[in-house]
């Protein structure tokens, strides 16, 4: 059935644009047509078959980010084939299976584009698929050098998961040189927990689940985990002390910042990829003594993304989907905001060819 879908978007490209928008603030995603975006010479076209959706996207449907402008077409974990190519494209063609993630574009120009770093151009507003619009829609633009060849093998709805949260965890595990000698802890087990279990686990390291929710201690292990607490409990969190080079926080919930820092060993970091509802507390005193980190960490360079990608399919690292079709779009993010997807949920574009 997937077969067939993406083989459709690619003969027969739609005129106009079918998405899915958000009006205003917080609102339901409604059916929106648009003229195709004009190809620039570094532009690619995309007929989008497959899209994941990521909490990200309910952010930027609320404005969370304060950069949201409406009518918003979200979607960025972006699976589809190449239907256009701009004049000066020359490592893609029509007819490429190709994944986009967050990042659609950037400047080329500025001190961190310049030293392979383009996930931090100073152009970050602009950068995004979503300009003009996203993934949830029949097609998309972007720059073709941000518009990666997928391995053959790879599922394009395995795929689409990973040009988001699989890249979003892989970073700061490179970044901290996560390896066997590493013990690390993996704050949540969701869309990006699961991931960063799996990628830690076949990096070799030492991998401890921590989550509010004790239900998910069979799954964590099986994915990979060689321990796993329960986030509230206090006891067994103090009995860690002293015991990771690395915690990863993939969550979206409050935590016991002050307790789970204590976790940390001398020169460890905790890297923050999900974002937190409230600030992050620390005791500097332990911070200053023990020479411990918090930083941020924000996607993937492009090179980042390719070693990811095929990391992934060398160790067989899976996300845990569930499929929907596009046009059940908003009881998709409904499940997400609920907390009942298991672990992600892929929109399969079924309004290929309508408009």
């Amino acid at each position: 059935m997937d077969t067939i879908k993406e083989t459709k978007a690619l003969r027969t490209p739609p005129r106009a644009v079918l998405g899915y928008a958000a009006k205003a603030a917080g609102l339901e995603l409604e059916p929106f047509t648009y003229d195709p975006p004009k190809l620039e010479e570094h532009d690619v076209r995309v007929s989008v078959t497959h899209c994941g959706v990521c909490y990200s996207d309910i952010h930027a449907i609320d404005d969370y980010f304060g950069i949201t402008t409406y009518p918003f077409v979200p979607g960025h974990e972006i699976v589809g084939y190449v239907s256009d190519v701009g004049t000066a494209v020359t490592g893609l063609k029509k007819g490429t299976r190709v994944g986009i993630g967050w990042q659609g574009r950037s400047c080329m120009r500025c001190e961190w584009c310049l030293q392979g770093e383009e996930h931090l151009c100073r152009d970050v507003v602009k950068n995004g698929i979503w300009t003009p619009y996203g993934g949830f829609s029949t097609s998309v633009v972007v720059d073709d050098r941000f518009a990666h060849p997928l391995p053959d093998a790879m599922p394009s709805e395995h795929a689409a998961v990973l040009l988001c949260a699989g890249i979003a965890v892989y970073s700061p595990l490179r970044s901290h040189a996560a390896g066997p000698s590493q013990k690390v802890g993996v704050i949540g087990v969701g869309g990006l927990g699961h991931l960063a279990i799996q990628f830690a686990h076949a990096l070799g390291c030492e991998v401890t689940a921590i989550s509010s929710s004790p239900g998910k201690k069979e799954e964590a292990l099986a994915l990979g985990a060689d321990h796993f607490i329960v986030a509230g409990d206090q006891a067994t969190v103090r009995q860690l002390k002293f015991s990771f080079d690395l915690l990863l926080y993939t969550a979206h919930s409050e935590t016991d910042w002050t307790s789970l820092l204590l976790t940390l060993r001398n020169k460890g970091t905790l890297a923050m990829i999900g974002f937190s509802p409230v600030p992050v507390a620390f005791e500097p005193l332990d911070l200053v003594v023990h020479q411990q980190s918090i930083t941020g960490s924000f996607i993937g360079s492009r090179a980042a993304m390719r070693e990811m990608l095929s990391f992934a399919q060398a160790r067989g690292i899976k996300p845990k989907i569930e499929l929907m079709p596009m046009t059940q779009v908003n009881e998709a993010i409904r499940r997400v905001k609920e907390k009942r997807a298991r672990y992600r949920i892929v929109l399969v574009n079924d309004t290929a060819g309508q408009a």
